[in-house]
């Protein structure tokens, strides 16, 4: 395991959802930028399947402006 995958997270937030687990986790790279994992745990077939972005904190205000656009699609 790397060294940046041992690092505790800053932030850490598990959300259970019907047959999924979210996880979001805010960490700091080796040049002291910040970024925000989002992985998704699901079983298919009896086991884990997980997929996982990596949002860098440069790019996070026009990825929250995107899922803020997103959002009322989602409703109803």
């Amino acid at each position: 395991m790397s060294e940046q995958a041992k690092k505790e997270a800053i932030f850490s937030k598990t959300i259970k959802a019907k047959s999924r687990v979210y996880f979001l986790d805010v960490k700091e790279s080796s040049n002291g930028g910040k970024y925000l994992t989002i992985c998704e745990s699901r079983k298919v077939d009896g086991e884990w399947q997980r997929n996982r972005i990596m949002v860098f904190d440069s790019d996070i205000p026009s990825f929250f402006q995107g899922l803020k656009e997103a959002a009322p699609s989602l409703k109803g």
